[in-house]
């Protein structure tokens, strides 16, 4: 079977202003408005929703967002290494992101109770914006109390998974942005033979980006299939 190479690279960022709102304008105008600095961030926020909703697709749209206004922040997922003691806090963060909080280990656990402290109450300067995400309500978060807590002391929203249309357009949107016309042949064919899991369907998306460039093809039905027949 042959692997379809797909170039990170060249995969797009994700956006702000290229979400689909679907049922959450009320979450991306409150995260739109943080990053615009029209009210200071002095508690947390924290966004929960099942697998596939966007929140990691949301996190990294904030933390791109940020690098295009020149600043930084921390990032901490369940992928990210400790090593046994807790990263150091840096101030010159302008915001800390923590994706798949459920999953931490006890020292990721340690380490973002360190930077929640550093964040919301720092020695110098005004508090730092803490945005977390996670798949259950913080009352189910199997964390720590001190940590479990605090993440519920600001502004949690639950993230409602995209409706079948929102998905449509949140793919055909993806595909403008690679220089892409993917018509509604297409669309139809992955919505109701795959996962409705938006980051599913732009990760098939990447690969028969990937796969189109490789045959010198459009995105077509057919293309497609052949594609899933050779992995």
């Amino acid at each position: 079977m042959k692997q379809i190479p797909l170039d990170i690279g060249l995969t797009p960022r994700p956006r702000l202003h290229t979400l689909v709102e679907g049922e959450n304008g009320r979450l991306l105008t409150h995260v739109r408005e943080a990053l615009q600095q029209r009210q200071p961030q002095t508690v947390p926020t924290y966004v929960w929703g099942p697998g596939g909703s966007g929140k990691t697709h949301l996190l990294q749209a904030v933390m791109q967002e940020l690098h295009e206004q020149g600043l930084s922040a921390g990032w901490l997922d369940a992928s990210t290494p400790c090593g046994g003691y807790p990263r150091e806090f840096d101030p010159r963060w302008s915001a800390v992101l923590l994706d798949e909080v459920e999953l931490y280990s006890p020292e990721q656990q340690h380490t973002a109770f360190n930077w929640f402290i550093n964040a919301m109450t720092p020695q110098q300067g005004e508090p730092r914006w803490v945005l977390a995400a996670g798949s259950l309500p913080v009352a189910d978060l199997p964390l720590r109390e001190d940590l479990r807590t605090r993440l519920g002391w600001g502004q949690v929203h639950a993230l409602q998974p995209l409706g079948d249309e929102d998905v449509r357009k949140a793919l055909q949107q993806g595909a403008a942005e690679r220089g892409l016309e993917l018509g509604d042949e297409v669309v139809n064919y992955m919505l109701s033979r795959f996962s409705r899991d938006l980051g599913s369907l732009n990760e098939l998306l990447g690969m028969l980006d990937g796969y189109a460039l490789e045959q010198r093809r459009a995105l077509t039905v057919p293309l497609l299939k052949q594609m899933l027949n050779e992995t």
